[in-house]
């Protein structure tokens, strides 16, 4: 089967849960989180948690881990916590639970990142994208540039097929 076909059987709405990671934005100022759910909402899907959390292995891991046991949410989707600083720990968090990776994700987003807008630095942007309890979880920068590629050019035009592709198992 084409991947044209796959996403014409795909659903046309997914139910997003969207996490930002930091010790110091708050909903007011959370320009990435409100970006992810502003074209999460372009593109008719539906947000149905959304929740700032700080730069602690624990907390991070009962946000995510919380959203997979929700039969309600498809995707989770986070941002920030992402970096080489010994507080972020968002990756290390994601690696743990996933049970399969989808390391194309981390590496067309660097691959982007490279060419259309950071040149070598981009090198030090972490992302990771898998499943686990047949969720699909990515992981971005808080950067609202970072998020907004991400977005745009890997997670939107794929979301539903990768959504898709989880219940196929679960028929």
């Amino acid at each position: 089967m084409s991947v044209s076909q796959h996403r014409k059987e795909a659903p046309k709405k997914v139910n997003c849960k969207v996490i930002t990671v930091s010790d110091t934005r708050l909903e007011e100022t959370d320009k990435s989180g409100r970006l992810i759910i502003q074209l999460l909402q372009d593109a008719f899907h539906t947000v149905q948690n959304y929740q700032i959390v700080t730069d602690d292995y624990d907390v991070i891991y009962d946000a995510i881990k919380t959203g997979c046991l929700d039969n309600e949410i498809d995707v989770i989707l986070l941002n920030g916590g992402t970096g080489i600083a010994k507080r972020d720990v968002t990756i290390e968090v994601v690696e743990r639970l996933i049970e399969k990776q989808l390391p194309g994700f981390g590496e067309i987003f660097r691959t982007l990142s490279y060419l259309e807008d950071i040149g070598s630095a981009a090198i030090l942007s972490r992302a990771i994208a898998g499943v686990f309890n047949n969720t699909a979880i990515f992981s971005m920068p808080g950067s609202s540039g970072a998020v907004k590629l991400a977005m745009e050019k890997i997670i939107i035009p794929e979301i539903s097929h990768v959504v898709r592709e989880i219940r196929k198992d679960l028929r």
